[in-house]
């Protein structure tokens, strides 16, 4: 008798139901709360560009139009921004997307993905859906991604991938372009370096790893959820060789990135002057807020990110001021779910109109 198959593959089949994260529309259908200060998913709290909403606002008379499957006027000006070519960008509905293209382009069933352990978790959710296997480095003492070790473990266990984000996501620390480049070099020939740089607009430029030229064995990512503060809108960018993305365009959702994003992020890249006080305006609140932390006693990460990582002590501790700030007083935030980061709680950089509020309620849970 023939063996009945199952109704799903098998890698499908092998796999639970299930989300990187809990939403926070998610939060207050469990809790029965309303989210008053949301500052757990890193949204920028300064909003999207003026001339980028007004950009936005003048195409959605087009919305019955199909977006430019290619969005050549991004990539053309991606391009002229970072001195390299359209032919090595591509355009996506924000890095989660992309990195799931990532993973069904280098990845066959049982292929090792390194990565740390705690770090991003939508790449680990793409990576196990299409069947690669993935192998943790614990974070050092001082809450940096393990650089030696990640190399280590990439030769070790003949590594398609490495992820790394960097600035880093939950801990917001960062590598310069001198200590990357080290790091780079020391990856197995074969082996292709996921640099997730979703937070690069906070960090330092000076010490940023230039974008060009365009490297063979990196695929860079960015986008304009974070300091652009389009996170809803869905649109972010692969930087790699051309060769890397002609294979993404093999597969990938073409009219995925709606016209009404690619007019925003256009406009948005054009805004410098809006940037730049977004990004001025978190350092002075990322200041502040690790002054206050201070103040309890509670030591915070150094962060080149728009949100700064607190160590309260435990893990309990941080189960109990992320639900009492929650639940007392409408404040959503986070704590990372791997130990040992799970002795710390993740809080976005509000704005100034937001942080006395946030200080306030927690002075009060702390």
């Amino acid at each position: 008798m023939a063996t009945k198959r199952t109704r799903f593959s098998h890698q499908i089949e092998s796999l639970p139901a299930t989300v990187p994260f809990v939403a926070p529309e998610a939060l207050e259908r469990i809790t029965g709360r309303t989210i008053e200060l949301r500052l757990g998913a890193n949204e920028s709290p300064f909003g999207v560009s003026p001339k980028a909403l007004a950009a936005m606002q003048a195409e959605l008379a087009t919305g019955y139009l199909y977006g430019d499957p290619e969005s050549l006027a991004l990539r053309q000006a991606l391009a002229a921004k970072y001195h390299i070519s359209v032919e090595e960008i591509s355009v996506g509905s924000g890095i989660d997307e992309i990195l799931g293209w990532i993973a069904r382009s280098f990845l066959d069933a049982g292929d090792t993905v390194v990565t740390s352990l705690g770090g991003y978790p939508t790449f680990n959710y793409h990576v196990t859906g299409f069947g690669g296997r993935l192998h943790f480095v614990p974070y050092t003492k001082e809450w940096t991604n393990d650089l030696t070790a990640l190399a280590q473990a990439a030769h070790d266990k003949q590594a398609r991938l490495v992820y790394l984000a960097n600035p880093d996501n939950p801990t917001g620390t960062f590598f310069s372009a001198d200590t990357l480049s080290t790091f780079i070099a020391s990856l197995p020939e074969e082996t292709t370096l996921v640099l997730d740089e979703a937070y690069i607009e906070f960090a330092d430029p000076a010490h940023v790893l230039p974008l060009s030229p365009v490297s063979d064995r990196v695929i860079r990512l960015r986008t304009f959820s974070k300091a652009y503060g389009m996170a809803g809108l869905r649109i972010g960018y692969a930087v790699a060789d051309e060769t890397m993305i002609q294979s993404f365009d093999k597969f990938r959702n073409h009219f995925g990135v709606n016209r009404v994003a690619q007019a925003g992020a256009l406009a948005a890249l054009e805004d410098t002057e809006f940037l730049s006080m977004v990004t001025a305006q978190t350092r002075v609140g990322g200041r502040d807020l690790a002054m206050a932390a201070s103040q309890h006693g509670l030591s915070s990460i150094p962060s080149s990110t728009n949100f700064l990582l607190i160590h309260v002590g435990d893990e309990n501790r941080a189960k109990r001021i992320v639900d009492g700030l929650m639940q007392d007083h409408g404040v959503f935030i986070r704590m990372p779910g791997i130990s040992p980061l799970n002795q710390c709680i993740r809080v976005t950089i509000g704005t100034p109109e937001q942080h006395p509020r946030l200080l306030q309620a927690l002075k009060q849970v702390w």
